[in-house]
């Protein structure tokens, strides 16, 4: 009798079921969280609601470099084939953001078009505005390395204000927003131009939170010698504490990232490895996707009940008839004391807490009495969704990569990657001297070669027979 009473209970402890991970994140995100975001203006504050093609779609890759830093032809490397609107030059380039995807058919979709088809994760890219959207296109191609990934190229990051103000557009917000929503971020560098620009040190700032999907590379490292190279590394890695605030050092490979051969190939054996490294990484991205987008809705639902105890704090200090804007300008300026006040009061790390100033310049603009207060039902759903649907999700991410057959990158320059990407041990033993000109005997004393190769053979006088030496006729052939 009356056990009914019990059941909004029973149902909130038990974990929901799901089919598989895309299907959970998608009804828990509608169901749970995006009720609380919607309440307290997350949208308006931080990030723009998520469709299902946020959940659908796959691993991206955000190129973010100065001009010249070779970001175009990493990726044409990558995918060893030329793509719609590509441009390369030691000139500023690229003046767009090119989203390369897999298609059956080869073309370029504009940016206006290309954020109203539901199917494509950038849709909320429309509150950026005609200024950004005329240089934003989706490059579409048939391509092995696309069926797995989907790279995103970046306008060049120049110096001085005049480049930033004639963008019409804020560069490092549309860079943010791509950030939360893609798997890597690949931050490149000439290594004749190590210089951080102001623009490019804003974007780096904006990338913060996101120092997890960061990776450094150090392009065109062929062009220096060994001892110079050394003294680039350790250059760009002080340069990049200055900016980076974390303990940790950040990997950075280093490599000539194109299709020609070496200038320099004194390093090669060191630029394979790196090379090899960053492929490994990079293949790792489609085993990675799912957890990859349950850690970022775990982090969105963190800072979206931070938001939700920050604006209902405000509510309940507002007045209801006299003295509103001093009272607002009060609240705003003493933003600090009540991140302080709630920390204590719920237990909640500081780094949960958004950018102070950005958050006091946001709130200048918003009427505080229209704020909601703090309703505990949409914080229990969160809760509910963090402390027990989350851990059944986990537990379906494990059985996903076991079901399924591993998943990694193939095709372009990804099928040499267990071998070096030109093959182990390129230019060496009987490749010597590939990259070169002259005949390799031409540079040393054949009859020093031969008595080696006697010593080598433990014959004892220096005329043997042609059964124990056979050249390549190839090489004696002029």
């Amino acid at each position: 009798m009356f056990s009914w009473l019990g059941t909004d209970d029973r149902r909130k402890k038990e974990p929901e079921m799901f089919q598989t991970v895309s299907d959970g994140l998608k009804k828990l995100y509608k169901t749970k969280l995006h009720p609380l975001e919607e309440n307290y203006k997350f949208h308006e504050f931080h990030s723009p609601a998520l469709e299902d093609a946020d959940f659908d779609n796959k691993p991206m890759i955000l190129l973010v470099g100065q001009y010249s830093t070779g970001k175009t032809s990493f990726i044409r490397y990558l995918l060893e084939q030329d793509f719609p609107g590509m441009r390369i030059g030691p000139e500023p380039t690229t003046d767009c953001f090119i989203a390369v995807m897999h298609d059956d058919t080869e073309g370029v979709i504009p940016g206006n078009a290309l954020v109203v088809d539901p199917k494509k994760p950038f849709r909320k890219l429309n509150a950026f505005g005609n200024a950004f959207l005329n240089r934003f296109v989706c490059a579409q191609l048939p391509n092995p390395v696309l069926e797995s990934i989907s790279v995103i190229d970046t306008p060049g990051i120049l110096s001085g204000e005049k480049q930033r103000i004639s963008r019409g557009y804020d560069f490092a917000a549309v860079l943010e927003w791509f950030a939360e929503r893609v798997d890597r971020i690949i931050l490149l560098f000439d290594a004749h131009k190590l210089d951080i620009s102001d623009e490019f040190s804003e974007v780096i700032r904006a990338l913060k939170n996101h120092e997890d999907k960061i990776r450094v590379v150090l392009n065109k490292a062929d062009q220096i010698e060994t001892q110079q190279l050394m003294r680039v590394y350790g250059a760009l890695m002080w340069s990049l504490g200055k900016i980076v605030n974390t303990p940790e050092v950040i990997r950075v490979y280093i490599g000539s990232f194109w299709s020609h051969p070496l200038l320099i190939p004194d390093n090669r054996k060191l630029f394979e490895a790196e090379e090899q490294d960053l492929f490994k990484d990079i293949q790792s991205l489609p085993r990675n996707a799912a957890l990859r987008k349950l850690n970022d809705l775990i982090k969105r639902a963190r800072l979206a009940k931070v938001h939700a105890y920050i604006i209902s704090s405000l509510k309940k200090e507002m007045p209801a008839v006299f003295g509103k804007e001093n009272k607002k300008k009060e609240l705003i300026n003493s933003l600090e004391d009540i991140y302080i006040r709630i920390q204590r009061e719920h237990h909640i790390s500081p780094g949960d807490f958004p950018n102070l100033k950005k958050m006091q310049g946001m709130l200048q603009s918003q009427d505080l009495t229209k704020f909601q207060p703090l309703k505990s039902k949409l914080l229990e759903a969160v809760d509910d969704m963090l402390a027990n649907d989350i851990a059944s999700l986990m537990v379906l991410v494990r059985q996903e990569e076991t079901q399924k057959p591993n998943p990694v990158v193939k095709g372009g320059a990804f099928d040499g990657t267990i071998s070096g990407p030109f093959n182990h041990g390129y230019g060496e033993g009987a490749g010597e001297g590939i990259d070169e000109a002259d005949w390799v005997v031409a540079q040393g004393n054949i009859k020093a070669i031969c008595r080696h190769l006697c010593r080598r053979l433990a014959v004892d006088s220096q005329n043997i027979s042609g059964d124990h030496i056979k050249f390549p006729q190839k090489q004696f052939s002029e």
